[in-house]
C-alpha cells in the first residue's frame, strides 16, 4: 500500500522526474488509464513520457503520449527508462490531487519505488506518496494496422454524451456513417436511441472514404472507459472502418494525446 508523510527527505538515486502543472488534469488522465489496464508500463525518454498497453481481455489498447512540453519540469538520465506501476494503488493517490496541486513524479529505481508529491501553488504545501514498482517484463506492441474510412472530430463533451445516451437503451452502439452525416443508434427490445450529428451539428469535421453507408458496433462498456479523458480533452477524433476497431484520439493539454482502440462487435 502507499504510504503518506509531511516531509520528505531526498538522497535516492533519480533516474526519472517530471512535474505536472495540474494534478486535477493528471488525475482524470490516469482514471482513465486504470480503468482499462490492471497495472501501467511507463516508458520515459527524452522526448516524453508515454504508456501502450492491451487490457487483460485485449479488447482495448490505451497509447497515452505527454511530450515534454506537457510538463513544467523534466528529466530522464538514461535513453530509456521503464517501470511497471499497480493501477488500483496509483488511482488512489491520483484522486487525492486537487485543483491547486502540481503533481511531481519521481523514480526511485534503487527503493523499487515511484514518489509522487503535491504541491500546493498557493501554499508551497507538499504531500508524498510512495508506490511500490512491479517486477514485469513490458511487451513491445504495435497499434492495429487497419485502414479506417470514416474519421470525425467533435467535442469531447459531445461525445460523452453520445455514449451515456445509448448506454440507457442497450449494451452496444451502433456507428452509421453516410456520406454527409453520422448516425449513432442504440436498440433493444422496444426501447430506441438515435443520434444523427452532421457538420456543425456538433461534428466539427468529417470524412468517409469508400462508399458509404459503413457500420460498426461496439460494446458501450468499453466505449465508457474512456470518458475520463473527455476531463480533460476539449476534442476527441473518431476513426472507424466496417466491422474494425474504432480508434478514440482524446487531444490533452499541451499537445499530448491519449489513443484508445476499441475492438468492435461482430
Amino acid at each position: 500500500m502507499p504510504f503518506y508523510l509531511n516531509i520528505f527527505c531526498g538522497g535516492d538515486a533519480v533516474t526519472f522526474r517530471a512535474v505536472y502543472p495540474a494534478a486535477t488534469k493528471w488525475k482524470y488522465i490516469i482514471e482513465t488509464i486504470t480503468k482499462a489496464l490492471d497495472e501501467i508500463p511507463f516508458t520515459a525518454t527524452p522526448e516524453g513520457l508515454y504508456v501502450k498497453s492491451l487490457s487483460p481481455d485485449k479488447t482495448t489498447m490505451l497509447v497515452l503520449t505527454m511530450s515534454v512540453t506537457t510538463f513544467e519540469e523534466y528529466n530522464v538520465e538514461k535513453d530509456k527508462v521503464v517501470f511497471v506501476v499497480p493501477s488500483d494503488e496509483l488511482k488512489r493517490v491520483a484522486k487525492r490531487g486537487t485543483r491547486n496541486d502540481m503533481v511531481e513524479l519521481v523514480l526511485e529505481e534503487d527503493q523499487r519505488r515511484l514518489r509522487v508529491t503535491f504541491i500546493d501553488k498557493k501554499t508551497s504545501v507538499t504531500r508524498t506518496f510512495y508506490i511500490p514498482l512491479r517486477e514485469a517484463v513490458v511487451e513491445e506492441l504495435s497499434e492495429p494496422q487497419v485502414e479506417l474510412s470514416v474519421i470525425a472530430r467533435l467535442s469531447a463533451d459531445d461525445f460523452k454524451d453520445v455514449v451515456r445516451d445509448a448506454k440507457i437503451v442497450s449494451d452496444e452502439v451502433e456507428f452509421i456513417a453516410h456520406e454527409d452525416k453520422l448516425e449513432a443508434q442504440s436498440v433493444s427490445m422496444q426501447k430506441e436511441y438515435r443520434c444523427i450529428m452532421e457538420i456543425g451539428n456538433p461534428l466539427i469535421t468529417y470524412e468517409v472514404k469508400g462508399n458509404p453507408p459503413v457500420r460498426a458496433k461496439y460494446a458501450i462498456d468499453l466505449l465508457q472507459t474512456s470518458l475520463k479523458a473527455a476531463s480533460t480533452a476539449d476534442t476527441v477524433t473518431i476513426e472507424f472502418g466496417e466491422a474494425l476497431p474504432m480508434k478514440l484520439t482524446f487531444d490533452l493539454p499541451a499537445g499530448s494525446t491519449l489513443v484508445y482502440w476499441v475492438s468492435p462487435r461482430v
